[in-house]
């Protein structure tokens, strides 16, 4: 059987029983140990081989995955986008929607950069390649949210998606500063400065 298919090659029992790979799920196994890389801000390693080796596998079988680099990179900052719209889905719900779940979605943006800085970065600075039928979103969740949440806050607004645009740019902009270091992060005060665009009061 070995002989026939050497699709997945496992080096070792060892690797086998650490538990880091699934047959019939690598893809999510290699996203998942890339995710853990760029968290312990060893992004430099984000390599087919680097991460083959984190998952207990030979680099060819890889490819059937992520034909480069940049599909793996891709992937990650697909991965980040339906983090972060899950996130601000929750945040959305949990805040009852209308203006309060507006703001939270704000907030939440904020934090995830925070939280996440090498994601977020990635998520972001990638070129994303077009959507394939059925393919979860994450970006374009987080997009729906904000385009309702200024449909909630600022009734009759004459163009939704420069009001949407312009409530982005607030958080993103503030994130940006955060992660490069200009402000300290503070919730408070992130909580104040979006308030002030995501509905006009603090």
């Amino acid at each position: 059987m070995a002989s026939k298919d050497n699709s997945v090659n496992i080096k070792s029992d060892g690797a086998k029983a650490a538990g880091t790979y699934h047959h019939g799920d690598l893809r999510a196994a290699v996203i998942a140990a890339g995710l853990k890389r760029l968290e312990a801000g060893d992004d430099g390693e984000l390599g087919l081989r680097a991460l083959a080796r984190d998952v207990g596998v030979s680099a060819t079988a890889l490819y059937r995955h992520f034909p480069d680099k940049e599909a793996l990179l891709d992937a990650l900052a697909g991965e980040g986008l339906r983090r972060l719209g899950a996130l601000q889905a929750q945040a959305w719900l949990k805040a009852g929607g209308g203006v309060a779940g507006f703001k939270a979605t704000g907030a939440t943006y904020v934090r995830f950069a925070h939280d996440e800085p090498a994601l977020f970065r990635l998520s972001f600075t990638r070129q994303m390649p077009d959507r394939k039928d059925g393919e979860d979103d994450g970006g374009e969740v987080a997009y729906n949210l904000l385009r309702a949440g200024v449909g909630e806050a600022l009734p009759g607004v004459k163009d939704p998606d420069v009001a949407a645009l312009h409530a982005w740019a607030l958080v993103h902009g503030l994130a940006m500063l955060i992660l490069d270091r200009r402000i300290d992060w503070d919730e408070a005060m992130v909580a104040q400065v979006v308030g002030l665009t995501f509905g006009g009061v603090a």
